[in-house]
């Protein structure tokens, strides 16, 4: 029997093993595949090597969009965070409402990206939009190059707050009360507890909530799509709408494919970056 149970678990992860396979692993080596050539759909394919890597890199579209990304991710993910944490610090007392307020900040998650873009699209519109109409002014949202990306941030920012609260609750449910019950004893006040013992018991929960948002805003697209478009003036145009537009506009798919080969590529860092600044810091020992 010991001689065939290497055989049973290769069976057991067969299906999960030839779905990662087909859906996760083969498209990242079609995509570097593809990067090399010049094709545009429908066409003969030309191989080119790196150049198509050499153009992004030479222009400017690709640096755009990676600074556009990386000030949507600097502006969405830590405000979302914190935000996510102050509402689980008040939803984890189980006040009255706490349910219908929980289930309340759940429903822009659960959404359609898209739908919430085009619903965000009217409340930002300058004439009868519902915003400008409550403050009374005419404040162009998202044609002002100053204001698309942080209006755009703001509603990946109000749609993500719901489910990081969710998991800071279930962080926040595993400390022992005893902790709490100690630092009061020794006179320490609601900020002491939060910054020296909340915030530090809840890293295991902030390393996977900032890794998964962090991966998520670098590869946002509907959202955005739906708000403006990548503009104005590209200063909306984040890497999945650079992708968007070198396949689908430019028909360009070698370039599209470069663009997300590189985009795999830093998230990858990132992570890493993440786990090992996290990996130092995390104790999930909380008795």
């Amino acid at each position: 029997m010991s001689s065939r149970r290497p055989l049973l678990g290769w069976l057991l992860i067969a299906p999960s093993l030839i779905g990662v396979t087909c859906f996760l692993i083969l498209p990242v080596v079609l995509a570097f595949v593809v990067s090399l050539f010049r094709w545009d759909l429908l066409g003969t394919r030309t191989f080119l090597g790196l150049d198509n890597y050499a153009s992004l890199l030479s222009d400017g579209a690709l640096a755009n969009s990676l600074l556009v990304t990386g000030v949507f991710t600097l502006i969405s993910v830590p405000v979302s965070l914190a935000i996510g944490l102050v509402l689980a610090t008040q939803l984890v007392r189980a006040l009255p409402g706490s349910a219908i307020v929980r289930v309340i900040v759940v429903i822009p998650w659960v959404c359609a990206p898209l739908a919430l873009g085009v619903v965000w699209k009217w409340i930002f519109q300058p004439s009868v939009g519902a915003l400008n109409q409550i403050l009374g002014v005419r404040i162009e949202w998202l044609t002002d190059p100053s204001l698309a990306l942080p209006a755009v941030a703001f509603v990946a920012i109000w749609q993500n707050v719901g489910y990081i609260s969710l998991f800071f609750q279930a962080g926040l449910s595993r400390i022992p009360g005893s902790i709490y019950e100690a630092a009061r004893i020794d006179g320490a006040n609601a900020g002491q507890q939060l910054c020296f013992m909340t915030i530090p018991l809840l890293r295991p929960t902030t390393f996977f909530l900032a890794v998964t948002q962090v991966v998520a805003s670098f590869q946002v697209f509907d959202m955005v799509f739906a708000l403006t478009g990548g503009g104005p003036q590209h200063r909306t145009e984040v890497i999945a709408s650079l992708i968007y537009h070198e396949a689908f506009e430019a028909s360009r798919l070698g370039r599209a494919s470069a663009v997300a080969v590189i985009l795999f590529v830093l998230l990858v860092v990132i992570t890493v970056i993440q786990q090992r600044w996290f990996s130092r810091r995390i104790t999930y020992d909380m008795s």
